[in-house]
């Protein structure tokens, strides 16, 4: 009995030591309160012009957590609409500087600086946090299908000058440049809802201290 007794104290204190060990371990890291949205990729570097002809690289969204479109100026199909609905996002977060848009545009030949400029300005928003994005058409499109995941791979075309993307799908990315939980369809009012709640839940991680390529490349 007395044996049966220490058995249980001295399981009862291992389990106690290597809990304590792992939280420990793990304090100050954002193991601890990491959200269970899947990562599905990873955003590689890039460098575009936004919409005040200036340089904007991946180093510029290091410890935000982003949401992701391409639209195009001239669009009167979907993208107004998904537009609207993307102000929604910008709507509950404007307050908050952790967080950011990016709209890319999938027509840069007619995209250039002053049109994206004068699109953004109509949009009436804070261009420090919701950024218009434009540049070569190659490379704005290799961060769609590569990095952000919101259109095809397999669409692309042998020519660039003949490809053309056309999505409404929005892309999340955490603090630390991984592309976190679904594919949103920016023109479902549920879908922008769900994404809301989980820019939420990637504003409660902190920033991994641990090096992360995206951003250490």
């Amino acid at each position: 009995m007395i044996m049966k007794k220490k058995l249980i104290g001295y399981s009862i204190f291992f389990i106690v030591l290597i809990l304590g060990f792992w939280y420990f371990l793990f304090k100050g890291t954002d193991v601890l309160s990491r959200s269970t949205l899947l990562q599905r990729g990873v955003v590689k570097n890039f460098a575009f012009t936004n919409q005040d002809g200036l340089q904007f690289t991946n180093l510029d969204i290091a410890g935000k957590v982003c949401v992701v479109n391409y639209f195009f100026t001239t669009c009167r199909g979907i993208c107004p609409r998904m537009n609207n609905n993307m102000r929604k996002v910008y709507d509950a977060f404007k307050e908050n500087s952790d967080v950011m848009i990016l709209s890319h545009s999938c027509n840069p030949e007619r995209d250039s600086v002053p049109v994206i400029k004068q699109y953004a300005d109509s949009m009436k928003v804070n261009t420090r946090q919701w950024v218009f994005l434009t540049g070569r058409k190659d490379s704005l499109y290799a961060a769609a299908r590569n990095s952000y995941g919101i259109d095809d791979p397999r669409k692309a075309v042998t020519k660039i000058e003949d490809d053309f993307i056309h999505t409404q799908f929005f892309a999340l990315v955490d603090r630390d440049g991984n592309v976190r939980g679904g594919v949103y369809d920016g023109l479902k009012d549920d879908e922008v809802e769900k994404l809301i709640s989980d820019i939420k839940s990637l504003l409660k991680e902190k920033p991994n201290h641990f090096v992360n390529g995206v951003f250490n490349n």
